[in-house]
């Protein structure tokens, strides 16, 4: 079988996967989010953290529910990590500095997981699992909260009220992220990912001198690693490690698990406004983007320029034998188009153009599709961008689900496609323009000027992989980086907040013969062109000086 044939069937089988989970999984977390029962375990939780899961809170109620609870978790993770040195389990690794305990609090909490450090090199068995796995649950809970909030801003008839953030907090991780993680942590298990709390130990004889290994609770954090579309890895090499991911299967199974609650959560929110039509359409947007992606990488990395790639029959370098160039696409897509930012092979060895590929699913605002909550709540700014540009079109004033697009809803929408933007190019002109962080890169020209463009984009967009040869760990990239990544995660969520409080204090209005359809290809084909041109005319001038240049040399 040839690598091309093998990469376009696994492509074939994760989407029959896919498919077969998107019905029940879609319609469960429907009811997850819409029931009025609570469960004994979350009643015990309720009471131990003194909220009351019946109230209705509107929206700057739900904010500051959503603020609070991520500020408590970045000041409990921060301290954690400056205490490693005296906590247990700390494998005899020193306590984390400053500005790297900074970053990576930043990092977990908003979901982004961004890595300037080696795990295995660096953090002990309390901190990776009391700290980076719980958040791992607890930060894709909050995306996912986010998005039902403004689903049911859609649904909701003159009301300001939204629900309550921390029943919806804590349903996501009771009821949905523990179970499926805890199901793909035994599949993981029985396929060879490796779990334990075992110490550092030699393994033999390297290069010379000797290698050492520690173990870990790695397939239970593997599975919420990529179930929560978060991303950081146990080891430094992340799914590209045989601990972590050691067969094609698992190469597969944990794409499955990047993907399975993005798709599926289309399903949920056409439920939940009424139309299952609904839901269909956005599953269409993000899986043509999606198909897009992969065919468009494919192509780019099994182009064979030179003898080189011609007898290798790829663009090996930086990827995983066991995996090759097919997988490796697919999980590169996957990853950067939705918010995990795991890797099973190195961007910053993709050819020119698949590496601005990878750019570029980033900057379409992972949101195809995307990440857990939240690239369902990006969507859904895109498709009221998109019905405001249809009214322009047509003179009338746009609809959506019933509800009208006023000034007041387009101008959130406006700042919510607007501030990672500003946030990427702001923080790259200046890394770019004063001398010392430039010292960073490894490469020079159009590749070294990608990392750290790569760099903030992965940031801003809460996605967390990195290029592979940006030296990240300073002074300057921690912090700038970290607070990338807050404001990219949490400014964002105030406009949804808003808008979906706007929305749901409207009464929907009736459709009329010259309502604009939202559930037909016509519209899903506006929706895809809205995202593909705002991308485009945002970030072009970027991604000239950057993969474009190098992809065209």
């Amino acid at each position: 079988m040839g690598p091309v044939l093998a990469g376009v069937l696994q492509l074939l089988a994760l989407m029959a996967a896919l498919a077969l989970a998107y019905k029940p999984l879609g319609t469960y977390m429907a009811k997850v989010y819409t029931s009025d029962k609570h469960l004994r375990v979350e009643k015990w939780i309720y009471k131990g953290i003194g909220a009351d899961p019946d109230t209705e809170m509107r929206w700057p109620a739900y904010l500051r529910g959503v603020l609070a609870f991520s500020l408590a978790g970045v000041l409990f993770l921060y301290v954690l990590q400056r205490l490693q040195g005296v906590l247990p389990g700390s494998l005899g690794f020193a306590s984390i500095d400053p500005d790297q305990a900074f970053n990576t609090a930043a990092s977990f909490v908003s979901n982004t997981n961004w890595q300037s450090y080696s795990g295995e090199q660096a953090m002990g068995h309390v901190v990776q699992t009391a700290g980076l796995a719980v958040q791992n649950f607890v930060s894709a809970a909050v995306g996912m909260a986010v998005a039902v909030t403004l689903v049911r801003g859609f649904a909701g008839s003159r009301t300001g009220e939204l629900g309550n953030f921390w029943s919806d907090l804590v349903r996501g991780v009771v009821r949905l992220l523990v179970p499926i993680a805890v199901v793909g942590a035994l599949v993981l298990v029985a396929c060879g990912v490796i779990q334990n709390f075992s110490g550092i130990h030699e393994v033999g004889q390297f290069m010379g001198g000797t290698q050492e290994w520690n173990g870990g609770a790695v397939a239970s954090q593997e599975a919420i690693k990529e179930l929560g579309t978060n991303g950081g890895g146990y080891f430094n090499a992340n799914s590209s490690h045989p601990f972590e991911n050691p067969t094609p299967f698992t190469n597969l199974f944990e794409i499955f698990l990047i993907l399975l609650i993005p798709f599926s959560i289309t399903r949920t929110f056409g439920i939940m406004v009424g139309s299952a039509r609904q839901g269909y359409a956005i599953l269409a947007t993000m899986a043509t983007i999606w198909v897009g992606f992969v065919a468009l990488m494919m192509w780019t990395e099994f182009t064979h320029h030179g003898p080189a790639f011609q007898a290798a029959g790829g663009a090996y370098e930086g990827k995983e034998v066991r995996f090759g160039v097919g997988a490796s696409s697919i999980f590169a897509v996957s990853t950067t188009l939705t918010s995990t930012g795991a890797v099973d092979s190195f961007h910053s060895s993709f050819t020119g153009l698949g590496g601005g590929i990878t750019l570029l699913g980033m900057m379409l605002g992972e949101i195809a599709p995307g990440g857990v909550g939240s690239g369902l709540y990006g969507m859904l700014i895109m498709a009221i961008i998109a019905v405001f540009i249809a009214g322009l079109m047509v003179g009338r004033t746009p609809e959506y689900l019933g509800k009208k697009i006023g000034s007041r809803e387009i101008k959130l929408a406006a700042c919510y496609i607007l501030i990672t933007p500003a946030l990427v190019l702001v923080f790259t002109a200046c890394a770019m323009a004063l001398p010392t962080p430039a010292n960073s890169m490894t490469n020079s020209g159009a590749h070294g000027f990608s990392e750290i463009l790569y760099a903030y984009t992965s940031g801003a967009n809460n996605n967390g992989s990195a290029f592979a040869g940006l030296n990240a760990d300073t002074q300057w990239f921690n912090t700038t980086i970290g607070l990338a990544m807050l404001l990219g995660r949490f400014v964002p969520m105030v406009f949804v907040l808003a808008l979906a409080g706007s929305l749901a204090e409207q009464k929907p209005v009736p459709v009329t013969a010259g309502t604009l359809r939202t559930d037909k290809p016509l519209y899903t084909g506006l929706l895809v062109g809205t995202i593909i041109i705002i991308t485009g005319l945002t970030y072009f001038p970027a991604l000239a000086l950057g993969p474009l240049a190098e992809g065209l040399a």
